[in-house]
C-alpha cells in the first residue's frame, strides 16, 4: 500500500480503536464481561470489515479509476448490508452482549467513517501525476 493510504488506515483505523475502547468499558460497567466481549467483537469486525473494504477500494481506484466512484457506492452498501447480517446472526448469542455488540458496531461505523473523511480532507493527494523531471513532454499534435 503507498504511504498515502497506510497513513488514511491508520487515522481511521485509529480513532475507532479508540470509540471500541471506551465502548468496551462502558458495555464491561453496564453489562458486565460479556458486553465487554461483545463491545471489543464489534470493533474488531468494524476495523477488518472497514479496512478491508478502504484496501479494496484503493486497488480499484489504481487499476480501474473509471469505475471508483460506483464501487465505492457498492461497496459502503455491501459493507452496511454485511453489518447488518453479523447483526442478526449474532442476536440471540450466548458467547457475548448482542446490544453491546450492535451498539458498539454502530458507533464504530459512525467512527471509521469520520475519521476516514477527515484524514481524505486533511490528505494532499494529487490528481494529476506529476512530469519527471528531465522529461520533455510529448506533442500532442495541438498547436498552442
Amino acid at each position: 500500500m503507498p504511504s498515502n493510504d497506510v497513513r488514511i488506515l491508520l487515522q481511521a483505523a485509529v480513532p475507532t480503536a479508540a470509540v471500541g475502547a471506551v465502548a468496551a468499558v462502558v458495555s464491561g460497567v453496564v453489562a458486565g464481561g460479556k458486553g465487554a466481549v461483545g463491545a471489543v467483537v464489534g470493533t474488531l469486525v468494524v476495523i477488518l470489515f472497514m479496512g478491508l473494504g478502504l484496501y479494496i477500494l484503493q486497488r480499484t481506484a489504481k487499476s480501474l479509476p473509471h469505475l471508483f466512484q460506483a464501487m465505492g457506492l457498492m461497496l459502503y452498501a455491501a459493507q452496511i448490508l454485511l453489518l447488518f447480517v453479523f447483526v442478526a446472526a449474532f442476536k440471540n448469542t450466548t458467547l457475548f452482549n448482542p446490544r453491546a455488540f450492535a451498539l458498539t458496531l454502530v458507533a464504530g461505523t459512525l467512527a471509521w467513517i469520520a475519521a476516514q473523511t477527515r484524514a481524505h480532507m486533511k490528505s494532499k493527494i494529487l490528481y494529476v501525476e506529476p512530469e519527471q523531471s528531465g522529461k520533455k513532454p510529448e506533442k500532442t499534435g495541438h498547436s498552442s
